[in-house]
C-alpha cells in the first residue's frame, strides 16, 4: 500500500469541488478486474492523464456501504437474470469527507447508469424521513420492502482525465459482510470507467496493454454470492470463476 500512496503523490491533484464538473451521474460504466500487484504499474502508466482526488491531503479514501434489497432479492436477482431498467438501493458514508447520502442507480435498457443521491446524517438500517419520498419517487418500491442485506467497505482512489468527460474509480481491500458472514479479496482491485460515452483513452490502452479484460459484475453481486449461500448465480458462475483465477493467481 505504501508503494501506491507514493506513486499517488507523483499526480497532480484535484479538490471535491473542482471535480464537480465531472460528476456524470448519467453515464456509461466499463469495468475491469485485476490483482493488487499490478496497480502500481497501471499507476505509473497513466499518472500524466489524470488528476488524482485528494480530501484533505489523502490520495486514498475510504468507503462504507449498506446495500437495500427486497426480502427475496428481487434487485439482486433482475441482474442474475440480465434484466435492465433495475435499480440498486443503498447508504453511503464517504468517510474522510464525512458526507453520508441514500443513493439509487438505475440501469437502464440502454446500457445507461444514473445515479441519484440526497444526503443523510447517518447510514440507517432502516430507511426513513426523507429517504422514504425519494425511493418512492424514483423507483417502484416502498420503504417496508426493502431491508438491509449487505454491508460493504473498500478503499477508493478516484482519478479524472484531464482532457476528457472521464472519471476512474479504483477500489481494493474490499471486504463484505452482515450479522452472520465476511469475506474479504485483498488480493482484488476493481477499476470502473465513467464516461458521457464510451471512447479509447489513456486507462484503456494501458489495460489493452496488460491484456486485462472488461468485467460486467457489480460489487453487490460478488458480495450478495460470497455471503448468501443457495442464492441464484447461475449467470454469474463464469464471472464469478474468473474473479476465483484472478484471486488466487491462477490466470
Amino acid at each position: 500500500m505504501n508503494e501506491i500512496i507514493n506513486i499517488l503523490q507523483n499526480f497532480d491533484g484535484i479538490s471535491l469541488k473542482e471535480m464537480d464538473s465531472v460528476k456524470l451521474m448519467n453515464r456509461t460504466d466499463t469495468k475491469f478486474i485485476f490483482r493488487i500487484e499490478q496497480l502500481p504499474k497501471i499507476l505509473e502508466e497513466v499518472k500524466n492523464n489524470y488528476f488524482v482526488l485528494d480530501v484533505n491531503g489523502l490520495r486514498v479514501s475510504r468507503y462504507k456501504t449498506l446495500y437495500y434489497d427486497t426480502e427475496d432479492f428481487q434487485m439482486y436477482l433482475q441482474h442474475q437474470n440480465k434484466r435492465l431498467n433495475r435499480n440498486k438501493v443503498r447508504y453511503r458514508e464517504y468517510i474522510e469527507s464525512s458526507l453520508n447520502f441514500f443513493e439509487i442507480k438505475f440501469k437502464s435498457n440502454k446500457d445507461r447508469t444514473h445515479k441519484d443521491r440526497i444526503k443523510r446524517d447517518a447510514i440507517e438500517t432502516e430507511i426513513s424521513g426523507k429517504a422514504v419520498d425519494f425511493l418512492q419517487k424514483k423507483t417502484d418500491f416502498e420503504a417496508n420492502q426493502l431491508f438491509p442485506k449487505l454491508w460493504i467497505n473498500y478503499s477508493r482512489i478516484t482519478l479524472v482525465n484531464k482532457t476528457e468527460s472521464e472519471r476512474l474509480t479504483i477500489d481494493l481491500n474490499l471486504k463484505f459482510y452482515n450479522d452472520n458472514k465476511q469475506e474479504e479479496l485483498p488480493e482484488i482491485v476493481i477499476a470502473e470507467l465513467k464516461q458521457e460515452r464510451r471512447a479509447n483513452t489513456a486507462f484503456i490502452e494501458v489495460m489493452r496493454k496488460h491484456h486485462i479484460r472488461t468485467a460486467s459484475i457489480s460489487k453487490y453481486c460478488f458480495g450478495i454470492m460470497f455471503i448468501y449461500e443457495n442464492i441464484k448465480k447461475n449467470n454469474f458462475k463464469p464471472k464469478l470463476l474468473t474473479l476465483n483465477k484472478i484471486r488466487y493467481g491462477t490466470i
